[in-house]
């Protein structure tokens, strides 16, 4: 039978913050302390907003290229997780956070959990515009605002049921 730690952990997690706090205010003070988690909380809420787009442009640049993009999605992944530790008061939250930041602890990560994740769809051959390559163009006869006041047409073919 296996037994997860992980929920224990949850639950221990607040009391171990707590206790970090105590032990952190006690050799730099109070005022410190409080400094430390202020400070890193906007770091994360920075790192979040920066973060975010990056990942982005990475994993378009690996589909443009046609390569896989979930090991992009991973790192991107982990790095908004510690970017959320971050922003959790507590510094063993933000010891993982700084661990997450780091590349090779992420590719570590990305290599324990790659097989434990399914893509639903491949990327080798790039993406393609299969089944939306049909254009309708309207002209100002076809579409005006005047028709939402004049109510819906029960003649059109958007209407139409698949029996029909």
């Amino acid at each position: 039978m296996r037994v997860s730690l992980f929920p224990l952990f949850l639950l221990l997690l607040p009391l171990l913050e707590i206790a970090g706090f105590v032990i952190v205010g006690r050799e730099i003070g109070a005022l410190a302390t409080v400094g430390l988690v202020v400070l890193s909380s906007v770091a994360g809420s920075l790192l979040l907003r920066h973060q975010g787009f990056g990942v982005m442009a990475r994993v378009r640049a690996e589909m443009d290229a046609g390569h896989d993009p979930s090991r992009q999605l991973a790192h991107g992944a982990m790095i908004v997780l510690a970017a959320i530790l971050l922003i959790i008061p507590g510094f063993i939250t933000d010891i993982f956070a700084i661990l997450l930041l780091l590349p090779p602890v992420r590719d570590l990560a990305w290599r324990l959990l790659k097989n434990r994740i399914v893509m639903a769809t491949s990327f080798s051959s790039g993406f393609s515009a299969r089944g939306r390559d049909r254009v309708i163009d309207l002209d100002d006869s076809d579409y005006s605002r005047d028709d939402y006041k004049r109510g819906p047409d029960h003649n059109s073919p958007w209407r139409r049921l698949k029996d029909d």
